[in-house]
């Protein structure tokens, strides 16, 4: 009888202690180091590849950050393109393409670690309910959070890219020459120069890359016919890659102004000159419609980075064993990334 009394009583201690899941809500942050492992790792790994797509479209963005210093440089992209290939060959076309490896390198692997990391948490904080009623503004958070620090990494590279890439012939052999260079003339704070329009370009970017992109995926799915799950992963990817595009186009407008400053803060910016007096002094120059030199070629450039990003930074995931981005279910179905 003894032996009876301790089995039912035990068999009823875990329903007593349990909860409903959608019911649970968390005051802190509840991310152990095994969550860390499933998803700021992976998003580390994956997202450090994501520098050669950057390299990739370097011939893009040399054309639009020289437009975008000397808009009389060139009559148009295809006239650079031609131009830079006669005079410099093929090499030339990559000016810039070391610190944009390095660079967007450390910023992709911050940035997509980040943002899984703060979506988890912000999710933990507000509980599943919450978390699924107001999920663009936990995408718009996580994402603003996670760039903040990506820039920090990011910000000495661009510094150099900027400069080698707007001065003909550049004026340093390579990423290391650039950063002894600058820091010898200028400092540490010669590498960050532009962090402030830094995050004014990329923080609006990257919430529009996260928010937009989880959004659009969401309605290309609810326009197909099935659910997500119904859909092969190489079906998904290419969903990535569409949603990616479309949100690439977006992140170029709204960022596109803050991108014009960056160039030319780095280019013309003088010794000892204030963050607001070389804004206005640069902007009293070119005024509203030169904030929009180069945004054609930015666009092309952009959609396609956008879309390959989110392409490969899903197929890792797959690789990795964990579900592709966006599209979510509503918490009862225990679907929710």
């Amino acid at each position: 009888m003894m032996r009876r009394a301790r089995r039912k009583s035990s068999a009823r201690k875990p329903a007593e202690n349990s909860m409903p899941p959608a019911r649970r809500l968390s005051l802190k942050p509840a991310v152990s180091s095994s969550t860390l492992g499933n998803t700021t790792l992976p998003a580390h790994s994956a997202a450090c590849w994501l520098g050669l797509t950057h390299t990739a479209v370097t011939p893009l963005d040399l054309v639009k950050t020289r437009r975008q210093i000397d808009s009389k440089l060139y009559s148009g992209n295809f006239q650079a393109w031609r131009h830079i290939l006669r005079t410099d060959g093929f090499r030339g076309i990559f000016v810039g393409w070391s610190p944009t490896l390095v660079g967007y390198s450390a910023q992709g692997a911050f940035k997509y670690g980040w943002y899984e990391y703060f979506k988890k948490t912000y999710a933990d904080i507000a509980g599943p309910e919450a978390a699924h009623k107001y999920k663009t503004a936990l995408y718009l958070s996580a994402s603003a959070s996670a760039e903040f620090l990506a820039d920090i990494a990011l910000c000495p590279f661009e510094a150099i890219k900027v400069r080698m890439q707007g001065t003909i012939p550049s004026q340093y052999s390579g990423t290391l020459n650039g950063l002894s260079t600058i820091t010898a003339a200028e400092g540490v704070g010669g590498l960050y120069k532009g962090l402030y329009p830094l995050w004014g370009r990329q923080i609006p970017y990257t919430m529009m890359k996260f928010a937009s992109f989880e959004t659009i995926v969401e309605m290309i799915y609810a326009r197909l016919p099935g659910q997500k799950s119904d859909y092969s992963k190489g079906a998904q990817t290419g969903v990535a890659f569409a949603g990616g595009y479309l949100a690439g186009i977006l992140c170029a407008i709204v960022s596109h102004p803050a991108d014009v400053m960056v160039s030319k803060l780095n280019a013309y910016r003088k010794a000892g000159e204030g963050f607001g007096a070389v804004t206005s002094r640069i902007y009293k120059d070119i005024g509203f419609k030169g904030l929009w030199n180069g945004l054609p070629v930015r666009i092309v450039m952009i959609g396609t980075l956008t879309g390959l990003q989110w392409m490969i930074y899903d197929s890792f995931k797959i690789f990795m064993g964990l579900p592709t981005t966006g599209g979510a279910a509503p918490p009862e179905d225990d679907q929710h990334s």
